[in-house]
């Protein structure tokens, strides 16, 4: 505790990059409290050091703390926004692609069956395919297959 508080700049910056390193290499920045804390602590550790104010542990506190909720103030809406991107596209499964040539016919009102890997898949078709066509899998959700002509 000693070499803390005699080096108390230096103990705070590498707090700092500590917290910063746990909130995004660890939480994945899914929680910001740990960043403004962190980012709080760095930069007075870099005051401290630059000696803009004297090192004592209250003058630090004070500091972090301002500084957290200063950095929460003006970094929450930002940050909140960016983590809110989310993307929409589907993950294109294994089965998406699969090709195969169907023994019945398909339309949108009537669907087939197809057993592959063991499964029964109902065959859904925006359009006609009569029985001897090749077609391709374009979507798969749990027990369909949406397909098209290949």
């Amino acid at each position: 505790m000693e070499w803390v508080s005699n080096n108390l700049a230096e103990s705070l910056l590498i707090l700092g990059l500590a917290l910063l390193a746990i909130e995004i290499a660890v939480l994945g920045f899914s929680t910001f409290v740990l960043f403004f804390v962190g980012l709080a602590a760095a930069i007075t550790g870099v005051l401290l050091y630059v000696g803009l104010f004297p090192e004592t542990i209250t003058n630090a506190a004070m500091s972090v703390a301002i500084l957290t909720a200063l950095a929460a103030i003006i970094l929450w809406k930002p940050l909140k926004k960016l983590q809110s991107k989310v993307d929409k596209t589907k993950a294109k499964g294994d089965l998406v692609g699969h090709s195969f040539v169907l023994t019945e016919t398909v339309s949108p009102e009537h669907q087939a069956k197809y057993r592959y890997s063991g499964i029964e898949w109902k065959l859904i078709s925006s359009e006609t395919l009569v029985a001897g066509t090749k077609v391709e899998v374009s979507e798969a959700a749990v027990g369909v297959f949406y397909i098209k002509a290949q």
